[in-house]
C-alpha cells in the first residue's frame, strides 16, 4: 500500500506529525493511555514500517538533530530538580534512592543473564546498559497528568540523575568486559568515560552562570524565551562538537540556573512553554525509527532482560526507600514508576557494539527489542502509579 502513497513535502510531513501530537494529547485526555505511548505507536503507524509517509530519509535526518534538542530541553528543565535547593531539601534521599535502583538494576540483569548461561561478557554488558533510563518520557507523564507531591519531586529529581550514575556503572562495566575478553585498552576507556561526564558538567555550569545572570534581565516574555533557548541550545551543540553529553550539559546549566538566579523560574517557563511541539517531533521520530524487526530477533534473553530490569529497579528503589525513611507510598510506588527506557540505552547498547563486534547480535536486538517494549507500556505504567500513588487529581 504505502509504495502507492506520494512523497510528502517537509512541510506537510511537518504538518502531519503535530497532527499526530494533537491526535496523542486528546486520545490521552479520554483514556489510561499516556501520551509518550499515542505519539511512539503514532509514529510507528506513519512511519517507513507503516504507511511509509515518513521516508526512511526524512526519520535518518531529523531524528538524530531532533534527539539533540528534545534531550536538551528535557536536561535543562530536569536540572532544575537537582539545584542546591533541592538538593538540600531532597539531596540524601535522591542520591541515596538512585545508586540503590541504579545498582538494583544492574545487579539483578547480571546475575539473571548468567543464571541462564548467558555469555559472560554479554551478561556483564546488559547489566551495565540496564540503569539506563528515559528522563524525556517519564517528565511528559508527570507533566500531562498535572502530578504533584514529594513523590514526584523525588521521581524528577532521581530521572533528572540517575542516568549519570548509569554512565559511570556502564564504564565501569565496560572495563570489566573488555578485561574478561582480553582487551588492554579498558583503562583508557573508564578515563574517556570520566572525562565525557566531567567535561559535561563543567561547560554546563560555565554556560549556566553567564545564564543565571542575563536571562530575564532584558525584559520579560519573548526576549526571555529566546535568551533560554539560545544557551540551552548553544551549550547542547558545543557538548556535541566538543565529545560531551547534550544532557548532562544541559542538566548541569539549568542546575547552575536554579542555584544562582533569583529569578530562575522565568527561563525554566519560557522554555516549558515551547517544549511540547519539540517532544511530538522527538517521539513521533523515536516511533518511527523503531525496529520491530527486533522483537523477533532478540528472544528469550529480552524477556528475562526485562523482567530482570524492572524486578532490580523496583527493589533497588524500595530498598533505598526503606533504608532513607521514605514514607510508605514512596517506598510501594516510586520503583514502577523508573522503568521507562530509550536513547541512553541505546546509545551504550551501540557503543557496546562498536567495542565488542562479536557480541553485537545479542546485545544491540537485545537492547531494541526492550526499549520498543518499555517504551509503549511502561509510562502506562508510570501514570497508573502516579494515580495509585495520589499524585494526581482527579
Amino acid at each position: 500500500m504505502s509504495e502507492f502513497l506520494p512523497q510528502l513535502p517537509t512541510a506537510a510531513i511537518l504538518g502531519l506529525m503535530f497532527f499526530v501530537g494533537l491526535a496523542a494529547d486528546l486520545i490521552g485526555r479520554f483514556t489510561f493511555l499516556p501520551r509518550v505511548t499515542l505519539l511512539l505507536l503514532g509514529g510507528l503507524a506513519i512511519g517507513p514500517v507503516g504507511l511509509a509517509l515518513l521516508p526512511d530519509a526524512f526519520v535518518d535526518d531529523w531524528f538524530s538533530q531532533l534527539t539533540t534538542i528534545a534531550l536538551a530541553l528535557i536536561g535543562f528543565l530536569l536540572g532544575q530538580q537537582v539545584s542546591v535547593r533541592s538538593l538540600q531539601k531532597r539531596g540524601a534521599r535522591v542520591i541515596g534512592i538512585s545508586l540503590c535502583k541504579v545498582l538494583g538494576a544492574a545487579l539483578a540483569v547480571g546475575s539473571v543473564l548468567l543464571l541462564m548461561g548467558t555469555d559472560p561478557v554479554v551478561a556483564v554488558l546488559l547489566a551495565g546498559i540496564a540503569p539506563a533510563t528515559d528522563p524525556a518520557a517519564t517528565y511528559d507523564v508527570v507533566r500531562e497528568t498535572d502530578a504533584e507531591g514529594d513523590i514526584v519531586d523525588t521521581l524528577l529529581s532521581i530521572v533528572a540523575i540517575d542516568d549519570m550514575w548509569g554512565l559511570m556503572i556502564f564504564m565501569i562495566l565496560a572495563v570489566f568486559a573488555g578485561t574478561m575478553a582480553g582487551d588492554a585498552t579498558g583503562g583508557h576507556g573508564m578515563v574517556s568515560g570520566l572525562h565525557e561526564i566531567g567535561g559535561s558538567f563543567a561547560l554546563g555550569i560555565a554556560m549556566g552562570v553567564p545564564m543565571a545572570y542575563l536571562t530575564g534581565r532584558i525584559r520579560h516574555g519573548e526576549p526571555t524565551l529566546v535568551e533560554g533557548i539560545g544557551f540551552v541550545l548553544l551549550g547542547a551543540g558545543v557538548a556535541e562538537m566538543i565529545g560531551m553529553s547534550p544532557i548532562l550539559t544541559a542538566m548541569a546549566m539549568g542546575a547552575t540556573v536554579a542555584s544562582l538566579a533569583k529569578h530562575h523560574e522565568r527561563p525554566f517557563n519560557a522554555i516549558e512553554g515551547i517544549e511540547w511541539p519539540f517532544m511530538i517531533l522527538f517521539f513521533v521520530l523515536a516511533g518511527a525509527s523503531l525496529d520491530v524487526g527486533a522483537l523477533r530477533q532478540a528472544g528469550a534473553i529480552t524477556a528475562f532482560y526485562i523482567l530482570a530490569r524492572c524486578a532490580g529497579i523496583y527493589l533497588g528503589a524500595r530498598t533505598g526507600s526503606r533504608l532513607l525513611g521514605a514514607d510508605l507510598v514512596t517506598r510501594r510506588w516510586l520503583g514502577v514508576m523508573l522503568f521507562p527506557q530509550a536513547g541512553v540505552a541505546i546509545g551504550m547498547a551501540l557503543l557496546a557494539s562498536q567495542r565488542f563486534p562479536e557480541m553485537q547480535s545479542l546485545i544491540l536486538p537485545t537492547v531494541l527489542a526492550s526499549t520498543i517494549f518499555l517504551e509503549v507500556v511502561a509510562p502506562i505504567i508510570t501514570r497508573q502509579a502516579l494515580r495509585k500513588a495520589g499524585a494526581i487529581d482527579s
